[in-house]
Order: structure tokens, then sequence, then C-alpha cells
């Protein structure tokens, strides 16, 4: 008993005494070799910056922004990395047939299309969706088909042999079978969504926390550059803690959830 009330509260202790480590070395670094604060500025000044940042009402204006682009793209990317996802994992020759031309389309930088999307659909959110969607569309649609082929033939032949329709089949087998491999997608997606908010923020933007960083780089102010990161990577998070929680609320029978819940006692 008392071994697994320790390994539950393992990582309440052991997180917060790693970042604590870490920003005291980072501390130490700063001191030890005098960097000027235009290169690298000390976790103090950062905290300081921070706090000014979040409580300055216009920062949460581009956080607001940034959330609603990414979870819009996201959403695009799902319903339509779904649908695709069933459509190739069922119809084998039609997935031969188009991987070549998928598989361009995401080795093609997305980077190169932002100043295209500028152009065709303005400085506003919708380049930005457009490519929050593109990055997350291909995790989700990969494992959606790997999902859909996982299904066990013999499997399928025992729904028919109890005269099952095609609805059981699909709700009591092809659904639970689907589930884990979409929530995978969906953590993988969730993350790139970011990142191609984030992006075209940064190159096409007039608002955001993509388009706050740019503005805080050419202000040379290095220490709200480093604020605005952290609150990217705190919204990244929450994003990402968002949909695992959705996982362990539709797929709690799946063993990287229970399995995960043992492991943390």
């Amino acid at each position: 008993m008392s071994r697994e009330r320790s390994r539950k509260l393992l990582p309440w202790v052991s997180t917060p005494l790693i970042l604590v480590v870490f920003f005291a070395l980072w501390e130490l670094f700063v001191r030890v070799y005098d960097v000027s604060e235009l290169v690298l500025p000390g976790p103090a000044t950062v905290l300081e910056s921070l706090v000014q940042v979040v409580t300055d009402p216009a920062t949460w204006d581009h956080a607001r922004v940034t959330a609603t682009e990414t979870i819009a793209g996201f959403l695009i990317a799902l319903v339509s990395g779904v649908a695709v996802g069933v459509v190739l994992g069922k119809v084998p020759w039609l997935e031969l047939s188009l991987r070549p031309m998928i598989v361009a389309s995401q080795v093609v930088p997305k980077v190169a299309l932002i100043p295209l999307f500028v152009i065709w659909f303005g400085f506003g959110m919708t380049s930005k969706v457009i490519m929050a969607a593109m990055l997350a569309f291909f995790p989700i649609m990969l494992n959606v088909q790997l999902g859909v082929r996982s299904v066990d033939p013999g499997q399928r032949e025992v729904m028919r042999s109890l005269n099952s329709t095609r609805w059981q089949t699909f709700t009591h087998l092809e659904l639970k079978s689907t589930m884990p491999y979409v929530f995978a997608g969906m953590e993988v997606g969730i993350v790139l969504a970011i990142i191609g908010t984030i992006v075209g923020e940064y190159l096409g933007g007039n608002e955001g926390l993509g388009y706050l960083v740019v503005r805080t780089l050419n202000e040379l102010n290095a220490p709200a550059l480093f604020a605005t990161i952290i609150l990217l990577s705190v919204l990244g998070l929450l994003l990402y803690f968002v949909v695992n929680g959705l996982k362990r609320f539709f797929i709690p029978w799946h063993e990287s959830v229970y399995g995960q819940q043992d492991a943390n006692g």
C-alpha cells in the first residue's frame, strides 16, 4: 500500500523538482557567464515579463484568436481525416491510387504555401485555419486508415454467424476497434494544428500569439519573447490534455488508458 501511494505521488514531487533544478541551472548559467538579456534573460526577468504579459488584456485577445484558429483547423482535419481514412481503409485499390498524391502533398514544405494562402485568403483567420487543418489532417487520416484495417476478419465472421446487421457490426466491432487509432491521430493532430497556426501567424498574421512573437522579436524584447513562448506552450498543453481527457472518457476500456492508470497507481 505504501509503495502504491509513493508511486502515485512520485510525479507530483519529481516534476516540480526537475523544474526547480532546471530554472536554478538556467539562472546560474546566466549569472556565471554574464549573458546579455538580449540573448538569454534570466528566469526572474522572464517571470516578471510573464506577469506583465498575462495581465495585459490584449494578450488574451491574441490567445483567443490562436486558440480559435487551432481548434477550427483541428476540427476540419478531424472530420475530413476520419472520412478519408475510412474510405481508403475500406477501398484498398483507391488507397493505392491516391497514395502518391497524398504523400506528395505532405512532403511539400507547408511554410512555402503560406504566401499563397495570404494572397488567396488574406491576413485573417482563414489562412491560419487552413494551415492548421493541413498539418493535422495526415496523422488523423493515416491512423483512421490503420484502425479500419485492424479489424480482425475472424471477428467479422463471428458477427456474420450471429446474424448481426451492418449497424451492429459497425457499433460493436468496427467502431471500438477504430476509436483508439482515431484518438492516437488526434493527439498528434492537435499538436501539429497549433504548430500550423503559429507558423501561419508568424509569417502572415496581424493577430494571435504567433504575431505577438514576431512583434516582441522586432522590439528586441527578449523577456517578453520568452514569456509569449511560455504562453504558447501552456496553450498547447491545455489542448493536448483536452484531447487526452476525451480519450479517457470515450475509450476507458483500452489498454492505452487503463494501462496508464495502473502505472500511475
